[in-house]
């Protein structure tokens, strides 16, 4: 009988045991995916410099990440810059530094390919599954949000535009640019 009850004990403590690693791991992949969820909204919030937690929290729902706003944040440089069928030197460097301060750093794979972006002209397929894509992430977001975002790709690419500067400052924007700059202003509608 004392080995009948000590295998009862035995095998309770076992059963708890496990039940508490158990316990244990699925907190331990809480903790975990708590800390990723905080490493990605700190990696957005580095790149698309906003501090509204609430719009980081929806782009974290919607699956955003670095990569994504990386592509983003250039495509439009991108079209703006190709407009008018040729980049210039200053328009170059515009979207470079925009891209730079977006952090996509020298020498990174998506460096590279916004430089094979800026020698050959995307396919068009791209920049409409960029409008595309803005119309679904602004679909049901806060309209306050969807304003912000829109407001920062507008003045990044609105900048792209006028490096070219036109002749002594004038027409600063041509047509076929300022015809991109309405067509993704109306991409965020």
């Amino acid at each position: 009988m004392a080995t009948v009850k000590g295998e009862l004990v035995k095998n309770a403590k076992a059963m708890e045991d496990s039940f508490f690693a158990r316990e244990n791991e699925k907190l331990l992949r809480k903790l975990r995916a708590e800390a990723e969820i905080e490493k990605r909204r700190e990696a957005l919030r580095e790149n698309l410099q906003i501090d509204d937690e609430a719009l980081l929290d929806r782009l974290i729902e919607l699956d955003f990440t670095v990569e994504s706003v990386m592509a983003f944040t250039v495509i439009p440089l991108v079209v703006v810059a190709w407009a008018d069928h040729s980049i210039s030197r200053k328009e170059r460097n515009a979207v470079l530094h925009a891209a730079a301060e977006r952090g996509i750093k020298e020498g990174s794979t998506n460096y590279q390919l916004l430089l094979d972006w800026l020698e050959h002209r995307p396919d068009p397929l791209l920049y409409q599954t960029w409008k595309n894509y803005v119309q679904a992430l602004v679909d049901g977001m806060d309209p306050a949000i969807a304003l912000a975002i829109k407001e920062s790709v507008v003045k990044r690419t609105t900048a792209v535009a006028k490096a070219a500067g036109g002749f002594l400052g004038l027409n600063a924007i041509s047509d076929e640019e300022q015809a991109v700059l309405d067509d993704i202003e109306v991409s965020f509608s």
